[in-house]
């Protein structure tokens, strides 16, 4: 018999892999999927026949996906990724409780020591927390004009000596950064990440389709918050979304919130680039909190009815979504099947940021991450690292 706390959730329809399996069941052992399959055998396990200590849950019919992976998100709860050990942790309870159970943590533009600073902050939140999977620095290599909720003064373009404080910073732990490739220095920039194993996002940005098209070329792998702080698709001008539909490799971020974009645009994100949709957050300090003021980086946000815009000039600043009403969202309101919603949240996102090794699946060998929905796709519990976390 295993040493390890084990749990098996039985009689689920899970969602998984792009296939939904009804009767099912999946064995954690420890932080790891140990077996799976359908109908009792379940029952049939050593220590489960002996009584053992065994946590059981009956899914009832219920849908089981994996654990939802949201690769950008900047705080919640009240509090910032950017204020560092606490206020990570009471960020993270937010959205874990909505079925997140891996998180990439976004920071907006700083000064770079600050960043520094943040970035390592972060890496010692992920050294005792497997949930936690690095940073993701959204800037401050940004485009001015597009630059959204980043404060202007503290833009810069991209140099060596910047670049490598930021990673020796993360120590490993630099998992994204976002870069607008037209600007001088991002070419090396982005060779430099990409050679370093950091996922480089072309983002903020007034790149028009063959600048795109070339950063992807160099190896960009993601497009920040599609659509959003960027040029639009245009017949004559495609811009930098359908540079990323071109490019096979690349994954485009969606916040489907209701806000940032249409569900139509939302359909036509899943339609261009199929399994290649991760939808994220982007969310502020205010998702699970109350309407109020805020404040993002270095900028006052004022949140009404849930959405949160610059306070000087009404710019959409992040969001207050969780990633079970982008699921609700991508599928009552855009029309995407079930199954592709579930590996926008999990596979895919995964993969981006290099983990689909072990990551967003429930297969054997896995993460034992997982979340229970009901019928209205409803968080009715999560599982994270073998553990009931909500």
């Amino acid at each position: 018999m295993s040493s390890a706390p084990i749990t098996v959730i039985h009689s689920a329809r899970i969602v998984s892999g792009g296939d939904t399996v009804p009767d099912s069941w999946v064995r954690f052992e420890g932080d790891r999927i140990a077996d799976r399959g359908i109908g009792d055998a379940w029952r049939e396990a050593e220590d489960v026949r002996a009584g053992a200590a065994v946590e059981v849950t009956d899914a009832a019919g219920r849908w089981l996906t994996p654990g939802f992976v949201d690769i950008h998100c900047h705080g919640g709860g009240g509090e910032a990724f950017d204020d560092g050990g606490e206020a990570i942790s009471r960020a993270l309870a937010v959205h874990r409780a909505h079925g997140t159970t891996r998180s990439v943590c976004s920071l907006v533009t700083a000064p770079v020591d600050v960043l520094a600073e943040r970035v390592s902050a972060i890496a010692r939140v992920a050294a005792s927390d497997p949930l936690v999977l690095g940073a993701h620095l959204e800037g401050p290599f940004l485009d001015h004009e597009f630059r959204g909720a980043h404060d202007p003064v503290m833009l810069r373009q991209a140099d060596a000596v910047a670049v490598d404080r930021l990673l020796e910073a993360a120590d490993g732990g630099l998992r994204q950064v976002t870069i607008a490739p037209e600007h001088d220095g991002a070419p090396e920039a982005i060779a430099r990440f990409v050679d370093a194993g950091v996922a480089v996002a072309v983002g903020h940005t007034g790149a028009d389709f063959e600048t795109a098209l070339r950063a992807f070329d160099a190896g960009a792998s993601i497009l920040t918050h599609a659509f959003n702080g960027m040029r639009g698709i245009h017949h004559r001008a495609p811009g930098p979304v359908v540079a990323a539909m071109h490019a096979d490799h690349v994954t485009l971020e969606v916040i489907d919130d209701g806000v940032h974009v249409h569900p139509d645009v939302v359909r036509l994100a899943f339609a261009g680039a199929q399994g290649r949709v991760a939808l994220v957050t982007d969310a502020m300090a205010a998702a699970g909190a109350s309407d109020g003021d805020y404040v993002l980086g270095s900028l006052a946000v004022t949140v009404r009815d849930g959405i949160a815009r610059l306070a000087e000039n009404g710019a959409i600043a992040g969001s207050t979504l969780t990633q079970d009403e982008a699921l609700r969202r991508a599928v009552l309101d855009a029309g995407v099947p079930l199954h592709e919603a579930v590996g926008a949240l999990t596979v895919t996102p995964a993969s981006a940021i290099g983990r689909a090794g072990d990551l967003g699946r429930l297969d054997t060998g896995f993460a034992a991450d997982a979340v229970l929905l009901d019928e209205h796709l409803g968080v009715a519990a999560v599982w994270g690292a073998g553990e009931r976390i909500a």
